[in-house]
């Protein structure tokens, strides 16, 4: 097997839960793998590696992406946002979301939740943004959040976790991270 060389071979810079992450990776690894294997940050799922089940859901410049289909490389300078981004740093608390999950116990095994919270933060921030296009009725988040399969079947309370925040609009708005202490920096 060959070694890899430094064509094959780039230097990324990633902005990950607000903190700077320069890293040197193989031109095949996914940002699933870069934030798993190099970042260790294991919220984000390895479900299929299909794009199909949506357990590796993350945010991509605020944008729900699968991100085992999505090359590393591909993302230099993009702000990822994991489920373990989605809380506040200041005070340790849960995001809004997280919160809810917990309420309407929308969880079982908890292998999506990561990927289901991420989601959810996404089509939220999306209708905040565009309120127009967004449909957050039951049949609405049920569709918008259809890429996120549960093998439990706790699709009705994730559902109701989702209207419960989507209905305190402030608590919807996409998570902002302010730079951590430390440029983060990890040479793979």
């Amino acid at each position: 097997m060959a070694h890899p060389t430094e064509e094959t071979r780039s230097r990324v810079g990633l902005h990950v839960n607000g903190r700077r992450y320069e890293l040197d990776v193989d031109h095949r690894v996914t940002l699933l793998d870069l934030l798993r294997e190099h970042l260790g940050l294991t919220g984000a799922k390895k479900g299929c590696d299909h794009g199909q089940c949506g357990a590796c859901t993350v945010l991509v410049g605020g944008r729900r992406a699968n991100s085992c289909l999505l090359l590393a490389v591909a993302h230099d300078g993009s702000q990822v946002t994991t489920v373990e981004g989605l809380g506040d740093d200041e005070t340790g608390g849960l995001h809004p979301l997280q919160e809810a999950f917990v309420e309407r116990d929308a969880f079982q095994c908890g292998y999506c939740t990561p990927g289901q919270l991420c989601s959810a933060a996404g089509l939220l921030a999306e209708a905040a943004a565009d309120p127009g296009a967004a449909d957050l009725s039951r049949s609405g988040i049920a569709e918008a959040m259809s890429g996120n399969l549960c093998r439990c079947g706790a699709y009705p309370r994730i559902v109701d976790a989702v209207r419960d925040v989507a209905a305190v609009p402030q608590a919807a708005a996409a998570p902002t991270q302010a730079p951590a202490p430390g440029d983060g920096r990890v040479v793979a």
